[in-house]
């Protein structure tokens, strides 16, 4: 609580300037909603708002799950292959200066309406800050542990596994807070490129019927989902740390 104390009190005091803003300046709900506004409609509306949040999840917990995947495999080929990391690295580099704005339709447009495209777009998002972590990560494994294991007789394979995979633990976390967040804003374009059912899809359609209380909505429901994904992060961050620092967590 003492952590999250002085961010509750700003945005107490953001919210409630706005929600003053919004009383005495007597702008249009139509334009800018106060947030008793938003609240209200969130609260009127839950049901629909919950059945595309749940669509939007799934979407970007599948993705996320298939980037981690094939960003783990990929950097491991990486790892033990330096001329495909040579090979690689730009075209990868390459596929993150595509903006979603664009990427977006050419994957509806590619793939249609389904689960297909808006999956593959947030894997495409997601998995390279992923493999740039697990590959900073392998680099700060400490020379003498490697060595210590050579000496002994172990293999690269066995160096990597008892090493350094272990060492990269804490990039890995790093990058994969980056990318919960990726997830969730690449699901809502891909959505709002064109989906049946999902916030994107839902944002566009209250965008259109002039209902910027329900954008707005939409918007703190699409927060609430990048912080569940990133608590869930910090839990398996708190459960897999090892030695003094997880006591000093503790």
């Amino acid at each position: 609580m003492l952590r999250i104390f002085p961010t509750l009190v700003v945005f107490t005091v953001l919210l409630a300037c706005w929600e003053a803003y919004c009383s005495l300046s007597g702008v249009s709900s139509l334009i800018l909603p106060a947030p008793s506004g938003v609240l209200s409609a969130l609260v009127i509306n839950r049901a629909e708002i919950g059945s595309h949040a749940l669509a939007t999840l799934r979407v970007a917990g599948l993705g996320f799950g298939l980037s981690i995947g094939f960003a783990f495999v990929t950097s491991v080929a990486l790892h033990f292959l330096p001329w495909a990391k040579r090979g690689l690295m730009p075209l990868f580099v390459a596929s993150q200066t595509v903006p979603l704005v664009a990427l977006a339709p050419l994957m509806i447009l590619w793939f249609g309406f389904g689960l297909l495209p808006k999956v593959l777009l947030v894997v495409l998002v997601t998995f390279f800050p992923i493999l740039l972590s697990l590959l900073s990560g392998y680099r700060q494994t400490p020379r003498a542990y490697s060595d210590l294991l050579v000496s002994m007789g172990a293999g690269r394979w066995r160096v990597f596994c008892s090493a350094t995979l272990p060492s990269a633990r804490a990039a890995l976390l790093a990058g994969l807070r980056i990318s919960a967040t990726y997830s969730i804003v690449a699901t809502i374009f891909a959505e709002y490129a064109g989906a049946r059912l999902g916030l994107g899809i839902y944002i566009l359609s209250a965008k259109n019927n002039f209902r910027a209380d329900l954008v707005l909505a939409a918007v703190v429901v699409s927060a609430a989902l990048t912080l569940t994904l990133l608590g869930g992060l910090r839990i398996i961050d708190r459960l897999t740390a090892r030695g003094p620092e997880a006591q000093g967590d503790a």
